[in-house]
């Protein structure tokens, strides 16, 4: 069975375990039965998320210019606290900043290989999570924007990590009894005094179950270094595929790539 077109990161699923679903174009993959099956890979090309354009992808799908063009790749998608579409102000296209940034925001706590801090639109729960690879996590906040919740995470950042250590995270080693609920408490006083009012203990913590099981070792595989790549698929946690003998595909940083799928 062949497949081809651009791939997209994977859609999820919130079941025990997670169902996983490849984006290859206009078709949509039950990655979860492919568990124990050979997968060949073959990088053909590139298009843009944005463009479409043939183009070599220079980050998160995008080609260089749209990169640094596209309000959906504007520097608040990654430095919150920088969002201005509260005031009225645009950065690239204020309609587009203002249908992302003004909006309902969490501030969490996630356990990625460790704790780590985190700022999502509340519809994104628990989607940001599973993308993360996240084993647990809990919101600490609740805002009205992308601003506030961005400043909270500022603050919170002087004290826990803010990015997701991948191979830590691929691991999978975690303490049985780790309580995010501890580590919520601890923290509210790192909140600045003019976003306290923003904290709630009002969340459970959510587990997540993955279709994976660690490997001993970790090899990461990419399509620009090795364009065809075949591989016995054992698992799958965050958006990266897992083959046997411990070679892992990051779906999510081949956004933009044109791939021929054979399984």
């Amino acid at each position: 069975m062949k497949f081809s077109g651009q791939i997209l990161k994977m859609t999820t699923q919130n079941a025990k375990p997670i169902q996983y679903y490849l984006n290859l174009s206009a078709d949509l993959i039950n990655m979860n039965q492919l568990f124990g099956k050979r997968l060949k890979l073959k990088h053909i090309g590139f298009e843009c998320v944005n463009c479409g354009g043939d183009e070599k992808i220079y980050r998160m799908g995008f080609c260089k210019r749209c990169f640094f063009e596209s309000p959906y790749a504007s520097e608040t998608i990654i430095r919150p606290e920088l969002s201005t579409a509260h005031l009225g102000v645009g950065e690239r296209d204020l309609e587009v900043e203002q249908s992302i940034q003004l909006a309902p925001h969490i501030v969490y706590l996630a356990y990625t290989g460790d704790v780590k801090v985190g700022v999502t639109r509340r519809t994104q729960i628990p989607t940001r999570w599973i993308d993360q690879g996240a084993t647990f996590a809990l919101p600490i906040a609740e805002t009205d924007n992308r601003y506030e919740a961005g400043m909270i995470e500022v603050a919170m950042k002087e004290h826990l990590a803010d990015k997701t250590n991948w191979r830590k995270m691929l691991e999978d080693d975690f303490e049985d009894d780790l309580d995010l609920a501890d580590f919520r408490e601890k923290v509210k006083e790192f909140f600045p005094e003019n976003f306290k009012n923003f904290y709630s203990r009002e969340h459970e913590m959510m587990r997540l179950d993955y279709p994976y099981e660690a490997p001993e070792k970790i090899v990461s595989v990419n399509l620009d270094k090795s364009p065809e790549f075949e591989g016995i698929l054992c698992g799958i946690k965050g958006q990266y595929l897992s083959f046997e003998g411990g070679n892992f595909i990051n779906v999510r940083a081949h956004e933009g790539y044109v791939v021929e799928l054979e399984i």
